[in-house]
């Protein structure tokens, strides 16, 4: 059995199972991110709800493994060389998991440096894009009368979707006919901002058709149904 107590984190949340990969997150875009690539791999892990509502993030627990104190984190007991790895970064660990297991990263070295490309794409961009524009859209920025912030993520997340859209406009997923890491970062994103952050209409989704389609694939997915709700709110 794994021995995971020269980890602070594990004092804070136990391992019930210290053989599985330790997920600690929350059901976020970021964070099912991960989770939904845990199902789709069918990888044992153990999930750890990071409360935000307590400051979990700021715990010294949580930031002995990630310094940055924001979800997801994992721990594997069976890293590389047999050795057990804590990472951080929801990319990151998309990367890594997609190579422990062989999948969801295409093997040709054109395609896979194609699919990380895109990954980046969602992380430099549609990720923070729109999560400004749900701030100021949903949350504290509707109290603000100069609408010029709340505008200029607009237009930007505008400007990302028409990208996806075409990148989707003669292929079923990101990358063609396969579904990738690239996809399980994009539509988390995606779907957040029609969703709760109830932005569709300010964004124009209709406009967008082949991001529609492509996010109804996306959520049909029994790993991505089941990868949503995981760590459980409590």
């Amino acid at each position: 059995m794994a021995d995971l107590s020269a980890f602070p984190i594990t004092r804070k949340w136990p391992a019930q199972h210290p053989d599985r990969l330790q997920f600690y997150s929350l059901p976020t875009p970021n964070g099912v991110k991960v989770s939904i690539m845990l199902e789709e791999t069918g990888l044992p892990y153990e999930a750890h709800l990071v409360s935000f509502e307590s400051n979990d993030q700021m715990s010294p627990e949580f930031l002995s493994l990630n310094p940055n104190n924001k979800i997801p984190a994992i721990l594997d007991p069976h890293g590389p060389g047999g050795r057990p790895l804590a990472l951080f970064e929801s990319g990151a660990i998309l990367l890594y998991l997609a190579e422990k297991t062989g999948q969801f990263l295409l093997g040709a070295a054109a395609q896979r440096y194609e699919t990380v490309q895109w990954l980046m794409f969602q992380m430099g961009g549609i990720g923070p894009m729109f999560g400004q524009l749900g701030f100021f859209h949903k949350f504290a920025g509707k109290e603000f009368e100069d609408k010029r912030p709340r505008d200029r993520y607009v237009a930007e997340s505008r400007r990302l979707l028409g990208v996806l859209n075409q990148r989707l406009s003669s292929r079923a997923w990101i990358m063609g006919d396969a579904y990738t890491i690239a996809d399980m970062a994009t539509f988390p994103w995606v779907r957040n901002l029609i969703g709760f952050y109830e932005a569709g209409d300010l964004v124009g989704i209709q406009d967008f058709p082949h991001v529609k389609r492509a996010l109804a694939a996306f959520v049909a997915r029994p790993a991505v149904v089941k990868g949503l709700g995981i760590p459980q709110w409590s």
